[in-house]
């Protein structure tokens, strides 16, 4: 196979003197050299390098430089952008452009059409673009320079493979190498001895480097060796030997083809692959991002339709979800966090999947609706702002949901997996934030609201563009379950209809109000039933909030959907009679209510119950029972389930027994009866339905992804202190007049002592000239400052701060040093 393998150029002296005169010799300089756009755009680009401000730029360009900051940058790179990274780790350093090019893109005229034809060698200029923006790579086009720390990181290792899939160079693979063995495998490849071992590496590489004569050495290779190359010339470029290996593979051997790693590994040299691959670094280039085409297209009025469907139905899930745990919400566990059984109870309450009633709950939470109560027998519980969340408009009370959702860095979908300790991760537990996941999320609504209205997208089509956009292996992952979650999630919420984008979904995608949108949407509510001589009364739409609270705890949720429909049954009708309403209130209740008249059954089950409610009382002794009827309580004791209650005779007319109250009344219930708890003074105790609130509780606040990104007026102030700390600590200094003394460092603060600094800064003041100093504020921070002094008096010294652009005053006693400037920077 013929191909140029990238090689770099020998430049003329002429050239060489001119790029070295005018290419920048350092990141720091290449910083230097930037604009004030280009700065900000950097420091936008990658925020971490603000925390705190840096001094001056070489401090900016080292702690650019600095593997944590690196690594956080290359996962923010898209896959072109990181495939351009990982060609410049294997490339000559310094490294051409040209050369670049051909290692992503091929030759002009040779290597495949795919390579040829992608957009690599068109898009290349962007990809570039974004690693100089983000201090990656510096240097003009002549002399491509990538960063120590990233190319430490993607270049290949022993231990740690390339992502290109290339080797180390002969140079690398040789090192160690006896030099008795170098000139044998220079012999075995038809080279002319050398008479040392650089020299014999150096030409073993001229060969491998050069296409004419390393396709005559690969024609006298046996088929089988060709083979072998095969398997490895793609990655990883390892493979093992025995210690006596077969022809082909020694004749590899010999030649340096292949060159020994270790004992039993060898290694294709990058040379060799380079030559294989006709010069690719990598065997795909994706230099174009993936589209997202419209699946199907829907009216967006049926879009908005259902997704408003969906919506209300979440008001209602969340409502019941809250009211469930009024009473006697689930226990936090020890390590914080919902156990499984109560997930499992929740989700069959809310007639759902444990991994939907997990989304509930922690949506809830992130909206500040449930919290843990705080007490010693912790539980959860709904707070305060629940009761204001219920009185809300419907569209209102959504928005609050979908923008606690929107931002949450809790992930419900990680529920049920494990920790790296080997922990469930539970509902509600401390170990659910990803801070990738509001990116996420916003990143999938808007590759969705990119498409026409109304359509819908494919979602192996989002995954393959999110997987493009960060391609770091890991964090590509991670992100995909995100955006699967996400389409979920979007969905049952109503954020979407049909898989497309609603009009309120795309209105809080761009941070408006979506209730205006929304509430069109909703159906008005109604102030009425049908009751049916079933025992079941069927809502035709969303209750009014009075008739709803009531009618939900006198009645059971049989069945949702467009109409809900509620079934009365004896402990509905004593559930309500606990909250303090009698049999006349409930049968004018439902009169009024209901569009038909009140089936005679009903009439009979409400009257049934009451006339036996209360009839037995329950109270605190460890507890009693008392009634008037001791034929009833006769029956009691003859009843083989109250066993467990530990029930004897005191009186006539009351019993005693060794469980609480709660579980006495539990009990009875479950016997059948419809006892009423009774307080000390003998009163019925009334069950309120707002019985339980946690103390006031503020949501979650989201786990942020690093630092956040700077607004303009903070990467403008950031800038000008930059250029302020760099043009202090660049500033030429006037070689001090005393040989004796000391000389400041660069770097270094100057030091003076009082009586000098104060005639220095004096002297400066009369002239008018500025001086360099050295300064320690009240925090301990040292400082350069180049300052024209205008007034000193009373131990302090006012003056224009060239660095701060702004007329500043100085404690004399916390100047370290003053030094002059040279002439030509006065």
């Amino acid at each position: 196979m013929e191909a140029t393998v990238p090689e770099l150029p020998e430049p003329s002296s002429a050239a060489v003197s001119a790029t070295a005169s005018s290419a920048p010799r350092s990141l720091a300089e290449a910083l230097r050299a930037r604009d004030d756009v280009s700065l900000g755009a950097l420091l936008h680009a990658r925020p971490d390098l603000l925390s705190p401000v840096p001094g001056d730029i070489t401090q900016l360009a080292t702690r650019a430089g600095t593997r944590a900051s690196v690594v956080r940058a290359l996962d923010r790179l898209d896959r072109f952008a990181l495939q351009t990274a990982e060609a410049l780790a294997v490339a000559p350093d310094p490294c051409p452009y040209p050369v670049l090019e051909s290692l992503l893109a091929g030759e002009h005229g040779s290597g495949s059409g795919s390579h040829e034809d992608n957009g690599a060698r068109a898009e290349l200029p962007r990809a570039l673009g974004t690693l100089r923006e983000q201090a990656l790579v510096w240097g003009d086009d002549e002399r491509l320079r990538l960063v120590r720390t990233a190319r430490e990181l993607l270049a290949p290792a022993a231990g740690r493979p390339s992502p290109t899939g290339l080797g180390p160079t002969v140079a690398e693979a040789t090192a160690g190498m006896s030099p008795t063995r170098i000139q044998e495998i220079v012999a075995a490849a038809g080279l002319p001895a050398t008479h040392d071992p650089v020299s014999a590496v150096t030409a073993l590489t001229g060969l491998f480097t050069d296409p004419e004569r390393m396709s005559a050495l690969l024609d006298e290779a046996p088929a089988e060796a060709h083979q072998v190359l095969g398997r490895l010339v793609w990655g990883p470029p390892y493979g093992e030997v025995t210690p006596n290996p077969t022809p082909p593979v020694r004749w590899l051997r010999d030649r340096g083809l292949l060159l020994p790693a270790s004992a039993r590994t060898v290694v294709l040299p990058r040379e060799v692959a380079l030559h294989l691959r006709g010069g690719l670094a990598h065997r795909v280039t994706e230099p174009l991002a993936p589209d997202v085409p419209a699946e199907r297209e829907h009216r967006p009025q049926l879009v908005d339709a259902n997704a408003a469907g969906q919506a209300l139905a979440a008001l209602a899930t969340v409502e019941e979800l809250v009211k469930s745990w009024e009473h006697a919400g689930p226990p936090v566990l020890r390590a914080g966090g919902l156990s499984v059984r109560d997930l499992k109870r929740t989700a069959a309450a809310l007639d759902t999947t444990e991994p939907a009633a997990a989304f509930w709950i922690e949506l809830a939470y992130a909206a500040g609706l449930l919290a843990s109560d705080g007490e010693a027998d912790e539980r959860y519980a709904p707070t305060p702002a629940f009761d204001d969340w219920v009185d809300l408009p419907p569209a209102e009370r959504w928005s609050a949901l979908a923008a606690a959702w929107l931002p949450a860095t809790r992930t419900a979908g990680l529920v049920g997996d494990q920790d790296s300790k080997g922990r469930t991760l539970s509902a509600l537990g401390p170990e659910l934030d990803r801070s990738a996941a509001p990116e996420v999320r916003r990143r999938v609504l808007e590759l969705l609201a990119a498409l026409p209205e109304g359509g819908s997208a494919r979602p192996d089509a989002l995954l393959a563009r999110l997987a493009w956009e960060r391609p770091v292996r890991g964090t590509s992952e991670l992100r995909a379950r995100l955006a699967q979650w996400t389409l979920t999630e979007a969905e049952v919420l109503g954020v979407t209809g049909r898989g497309a984008l609603a009009g309120h979904g795309r209105a809080l995608l761009e941070h408006r109000d979506p209730a205006p949108l929304l509430a069109p949407l909703f159906p008005e509510p109604v102030d009425h039933v049908l009751l049916q001589a079933d025992l079941t009364a069927v809502a035709p739409g969303p209750l009014r909030r009075e008739l709803g609270d009531v009618l939900a705890v006198l009645a059971d949720v049989e069945s949702k959907g467009g109409a809900t429909v509620y079934r009365f049954t004896p402990g509905s009708v004593r559930r309500a009679l606990d909250s303090g309403r009698t049999a006349s209130d409930l049968h004018a209740f439902l009169a009024e209510h209901s569009t038909t008249p009140v089936p005679q059954p009903l009439a009979y089950l409400i009257d049934d119950v009451a006339r036996r409610h209360g009839h037995l009382r329950v109270g605190a002794a460890s507890s009693y029972v008392r009634c008037d009827d001791d034929g009833m309580l006769n029956e009691i004791l003859a009843d083989r389930r109250s066993t467990g209650l530990g029930l004897r005779r005191l009186a006539p007319t009351v019993l005693a027994a060794q469980a609480e109250p709660g579980a006495l009344l539990d009990g009875l219930r479950a016997m059948g009866y419809a006892p009423a708890a009774e307080s000390l003074t003998g009163d019925v105790v009334v069950t309120r339905a707002d019985a339980h609130r946690t103390p006031a509780r503020s949501a979650p606040v989201p786990v942020p992804d690093g630092p956040p990104v700077p607004d303009e007026t903070l990467l403008g102030a950031a800038v000008r202190a930059i250029r302020a700390g760099d043009l202090a600590a660049t500033a030429v200094r006037r070689e001090p007049t005393d040989p004796a003394a000391p000389a400041a460092a660069p770097g270094e603060l100057p030091r003076t002592s009082a009586a000098e600094t104060l005639a220095t800064v004096q002297a400066a003041a009369l002239t008018g000239s500025a001086v360099w100093i050295g300064y320690v504020n009240a925090d301990g921070a040292a400082s350069q400052r180049v300052i024209a002094p205008v007034r000193i008096e009373g131990g302090f010294v006012t003056g224009y701060d060239h660095t701060a652009d702004e007329v500043r005053t100085y404690a004399l006693h916390r100047i370290t040093g003053v030094a002059e400037l040279a002439e030509e920077h006065l």
